[in-house]
This record gives C-alpha cells, sequence and structure tokens, in this order.
C-alpha cells in the first residue's frame, strides 16, 4: 500500500485531504508542521511515496522542508501547495526541489490526479536496478530505454531508472522530465525561457535561476568533469544544447 503524508497546518484541510486520499486506497499520515514531518520521515522505518507539502507551515516553511530532505539525498515525490499566486513563490519551489506546484485552492480531483501521477513513476522508479541491468545487455527494440555518452549512461523512461558507470542514480521526475526534453532536441539549442514553458509549465521570468541550477544537477550526474561539460553545453547568450556523444569520450 502506498505510504502518503499530509504536511497541512489547516486542520478541516488536512482531514479533507486525507478522507479523499484513503477513499482511493492510500495509507495516509498527517502533520501540522515542518519540524515534525522531518523527524517522522528521519525515525519512521516504513517508506512514505510521496508528501503533500503546505508552503505556509508553523516553525519552518514549504520550502526549508523540501531543501533539507533534498540535501539529505531524499527522492520522495513531493506535491507543494500553496496560497501563493506569484511566478516567483512557484520558481523557489522548484529551486528547492518540488516536483509539483499546485495553487490553492485547488480541485480535488486534479490534486488526486496528480498524486496518481506522482506515485505511478515512483513505483517505477523503485523496481530492481538488476532487471535494468539486464536489459542494458539486450535493449528491446522501439522500448524507452536511452544511451549516451558512450554507453556509459542508461536512462530508461518507463522505469524511470537510470545508469551511469553501471551504478544506480535517482532522479527527480523534474529531471527526467527537462532530460527527456534536451534528449528530444539534441543538438539544437534551447533557450531557458523555453525550458520553462515546456518543462516546468511556467512563463519565462528574467530572474530565474531554476534552469541553471537543474542544469547543475544533470551535469554532476553524467558529466565525468562537471567542471567541463560535455554533454550538456552551455550555450552563451541563448541557452543550451545537448550532445550525446563526443569523440573524445
Amino acid at each position: 500500500m502506498k505510504h502518503i503524508l499530509i504536511v497541512e497546518d489547516e486542520t478541516h484541510l488536512a482531514i479533507g485531504i486525507k478522507y479523499n486520499l484513503e477513499a482511493e486506497g492510500y495509507l495516509v499520515t498527517t502533520m501540522s508542521d515542518g519540524p515534525s514531518a522531518l523527524n517522522f520521515l528521519n525515525e519512521n522505518p516504513a517508506p512514505v511515496d510521496l508528501i503533500i507539502l503546505d508552503l505556509m507551515l508553523p516553525g519552518m516553511s514549504g520550502y526549508d522542508v523540501c531543501k533539507i530532505l533534498r540535501e539529505q539525498g531524499s527522492d520522495v515525490s513531493i506535491l507543494m501547495l500553496s496560497a501563493r499566486t506569484l511566478t516567483e513563490d512557484r520558481i523557489r519551489g522548484f529551486d528547492v526541489g518540488t516536483d509539483v506546484y499546485l495553487q490553492k485552492p485547488f480541485d480535488l480531483e486534479e490534486l488526486l490526479s496528480v498524486a496518481r501521477n506522482l506515485l505511478s513513476r515512483q513505483r517505477h522508479a523503485r523496481s530492481t536496478d538488476v532487471t535494468l541491468a539486464a536489459q542494458v545487455q539486450s535493449p528491446p527494440p522501439g522500448g524507452s530505454m536511452y544511451r549516451f555518452a558512450q554507453g556509459r549512461a542508461v536512462v530508461d523512461f518507463d522505469s524511470y531508472q537510470v545508469l551511469i558507470d553501471g551504478r544506480a542514480v535517482r532522479l527527480t521526475a523534474l529531471e527526467m522530465k527537462l532530460l527527456r526534453y534536451f534528449i528530444q532536441h539534441e543538438g539544437s539549442v534551447v533557450t531557458r525561457s523555453e525550458l520553462l514553458e515546456n518543462v516546468w509549465g511556467m512563463s519565462h521570468s528574467p530572474t530565474t535561476r531554476t534552469v541553471d541550477n537543474f542544469i547543475v544537477n544533470l551535469r554532476k550526474y553524467f558529466e565525468k568533469d562537471p567542471a567541463q561539460p560535455q554533454h550538456f553545453l552551455s550555450v552563451r547568450g541563448a541557452g543550451y544544447r545537448f550532445v550525446s556523444q563526443v569523440s573524445n569520450d
């Protein structure tokens, strides 16, 4: 049974979301503040598959909770809820590692749909890496697998599994979406505004470093030397370009 943690200080809202998620067949735990949620996640041996995280919380903001979890290496899916409407607030949410930012008041069916989608990704990502390793030896024709960097990097977009030099690496849903976009536009220069619109679903904001921060992450994962990237290239004054193979790779 999938386990969902709701971190929400509005009791009536937390109860309503919990009731509807339990009706969908999920195990649901609720917390009303950030520190309690972090303690629960660190001390509870049972894994949490999805966190529904309010932005404005007593004691610690949702931003801080999300940032701490990502710094600890957690790849759990995070759905952030907020009544804030500014683009800058959504950008900051993505910068600290949230997967989906849903504005209050939200439609219940939309929340349930997003939760199902994120949980489905978690299910695929937690399938065994042994399976992917076996597939690498004989990739299915027309499958979802993609290899680059002279075969060092193997990505399966169906299972959300990644192997780099034979080592399993966990990418967040947004990182996988960004990687897919680069692969689909290999060799082309893509601008930051294009990425914000097509990957993050938001209009261009000249002050955001969201895209740059995510590129840094992809370089850490896939480049032999992130300081001298060969696959995720910066194009001065324009954006970025993805190159799958290089002659001296």
